[in-house]
């Protein structure tokens, strides 16, 4: 059975200036977030101090405890998709790596950032 909850570690790297992860269980290494999602994490992250440095971010297809946002998926593209979160209200798109965690873009996913 796979973990309901999952976890990466983002930092912020300058040569691309833009928040990445590296996990080599699924062989990503400076995986970026482009396309609306470093604006989405920059809010995420607003209160942890020290965020560029790294934090933790906890992801589901489900709701679990104190998450903090919940993004809606809105549509396909590049083989990715776009998500949307009311609260602050944006859109961002996760490309492809999405799937080496996930089976398929679930309509909701739900996240929580924390200080490592």
């Amino acid at each position: 059975m796979a973990n309901q909850i999952l976890v990466i570690a983002p930092y912020w790297l300058d040569s691309v200036e833009t928040w990445v992860f590296d996990d080599v269980a699924v062989d990503l290494v400076q995986e970026p977030f482009v396309s609306g999602v470093p604006e989405m994490i920059d809010k995420l992250v607003a209160d942890i101090p020290n965020a560029r440095q790294g934090f933790r971010l906890l992801f589901s297809a489900a709701p679990f405890p104190s998450y903090q946002r919940k993004l809606t998926r809105l549509r396909e593209e590049f083989g990715g998709w776009w998500y949307s979160s009311d609260e602050p209200e944006a859109e961002g798109w996760l490309c492809p790596a999405l799937f080496r965690y996930l089976d398929e873009a679930p309509e909701e996913i739900y996240v929580k950032a924390e200080a490592k």
